[in-house]
């Protein structure tokens, strides 16, 4: 694993944590905001190996997509949160692990 980027080792922990909570969401949001927020996770992780995996010259592109997911995952965990789709602390430490 890419462990020695700290990063990708944040964005992981991100996503257990955020994996754990999915069944604690009401269903109509798990199937909804949730796999949303589940899938835009996956994607930003593979756009930073991708980053960290290419050429110097081809890098910008994956960074400048990884840095609109991230930009697109905190608006939408805030929204789950003002939705009530998740309790306020747990908003409040997954929002502190991006």
């Amino acid at each position: 694993m890419n462990s020695d980027i700290p990063i990708i080792q944040k964005v992981y922990d991100f996503y257990r944590e955020f994996y754990l909570l999915i069944p604690q969401m009401p269903k109509q949001d798990r199937h909804t905001s949730g796999e949303k927020i589940q899938n835009l996770c996956l994607e930003f992780i593979q756009s930073l190996i991708y980053a960290s995996r290419t050429e110097k010259k081809n890098k910008f592109a994956y960074l400048e997509k990884a840095a609109m997911q991230l930009d697109l995952l905190k608006l939408l965990l805030r929204l789950s949160e003002d939705t009530k789709s998740i309790p306020t602390k747990r908003y409040l430490d997954l929002s502190e692990k991006l």
